[in-house]
């Protein structure tokens, strides 16, 4: 329970300015872009239960993002680079329980699902979207959710 809000919060998770998707690609950049649900996630190979996936939702809006647990906000930056294999993601937090610590991932984007790993140690960006015990990586997938 420590690391849910810490992870959750940060889902992404994820922009600084219209400025900071220059290494992004445009079409990710829109892609990316909506009020986003988790289907499926685990931190450190162990998966979270149902009952916490649905108390999360994910906006991401022109480099901002903004995360709620239940009722508990967490707010930021986040700059898509798209040229990386796999794409990259850097999360910064300004509001929240993460204000000020910055979350280095990666992310996949196919139609109305996403999908981000995130290193919350903030030491180094995963190389694979899975999640290995012992280490801070997080997986999530989401979907978009239909207005």
């Amino acid at each position: 329970m420590k690391y849910l809000k810490y992870l959750l919060c940060i889902c992404l998770a994820v922009g600084a300015s219209l400025n900071a998707f220059a290494a992004g690609s445009p079409d990710d950049a829109k892609a990316v872009q909506g009020n986003w649900k988790p289907v499926k996630a685990e931190l450190a190979g162990q998966p979270m239960t149902d009952a916490v996936l649905k108390s999360i939702s994910l906006k991401l809006d022109n480099g901002k993002y903004e995360v709620f647990v239940g009722e508990a906000p967490d707010r930021g930056t986040y700059t898509l680079d798209s040229a990386t294999k796999p794409k990259g993601m850097t999360i910064t937090g300004t509001e929240g329980p993460n204000n000020g610590k910055t979350f280095p991932a990666i992310y996949e984007v196919k139609g109305d699902t996403l999908r981000i790993c995130y290193d919350l140690s903030g030491v180094k960006r995963p190389t694979e979207f899975k999640t290995i015990a012992g280490t801070k990586l997080y997986l999530v997938i989401y979907h978009r959710k239909k207005e």
